[in-house]
């Protein structure tokens, strides 16, 4: 009788000492999520100040779109793991500007976008008047975007420092997936490697000196590579590819 008290006491506190385990890892885990890396304030300020744009903050995603002519063309954009979405803003705007561009970068659920299970319809909704979209992403972001892409109402892709994990070579889509020579964590090789995930006459640019963080501005990103042009640079190049897809 003693014997089996023990085993039963010995296994509550087994279970006890399990359940606070996972406890610390969720805690862990969202405290984690919760921190994401924010944009550069003197970048962003830069966006905020042009008035050849404007940017309003929907609770779920972030809407850059010009003051003047709208081209009826829309980006949802989704950040890379743990990117603040304002720190795209900066590399966004100039296409914007040219092109009329309107785009709406979101915010991802727990800052992941594979937590982020909300329909596109969530976001293209906060542009009434785009009659064209296409969908993107940096990183994380993009593999989530080449899920959307899948949506009727897509007219195409553009990645940004990222690549598919589902086939979309049978598709219609226009698609434009922009790397970098320096990029640390979506390497050449790997955008390579997942090449034949996307159609035929999907568009590859290739920037020189380019590394992973400089699609956004969020500071030097951890496994990533030393970038060997400066971001003006890099916003120049990357806004000259974008705006002559579009």
């Amino acid at each position: 009788m003693n014997g089996s008290r023990t085993a039963l006491r010995r296994l509550r506190t087994a279970a006890v000492a399990v359940v606070g385990v996972l406890a610390l890892v969720v805690v862990g885990f969202l405290a984690w999520a919760s921190t994401p890396m924010m944009g550069e304030r003197g970048p962003a300020l830069e966006v905020w100040r042009d008035p050849a744009v404007s940017i309003h903050d929907t609770g779920d995603s972030v809407v850059l779109a010009p003051t003047g002519r709208a081209s009826g063309t829309g980006l949802v954009f989704v950040p890379g793991a743990l990117v603040d979405p304002y720190a795209y803003l900066y590399k966004l705007a100039p296409t914007v500007e040219q092109t009329g561009l309107t785009v709406v970068v979101t915010k991802p659920t727990l800052n992941l976008a594979f937590f982020d299970q909300r329909p596109l319809s969530t976001f293209t909704a906060h542009a009434p008047g785009v009659t064209t979209w296409y969908v993107g992403g940096h990183s994380l972001g993009g593999v989530r975007a080449c899920q959307l892409a899948d949506d009727p109402q897509v007219a195409g892709l553009v990645l940004f420092g990222s690549y598919c994990a589902n086939d979309l070579s049978g598709s219609d889509l226009r698609v434009l997936s922009i790397g970098g020579t320096r990029d640390g964590l979506s390497t050449p090789g790997k955008i390579a490697a997942a090449r034949h995930l996307l159609p035929a006459d999907a568009e590859l640019v290739e920037i020189g000196g380019m590394n992973h963080a400089q699609f956004g501005d969020y500071g030097p990103q951890p496994g990533d590579l030393p970038a060997t042009i400066d971001d003006r640079t890099a916003r120049t190049r990357l806004t000259g590819a974008l705006s002559a897809f579009l």
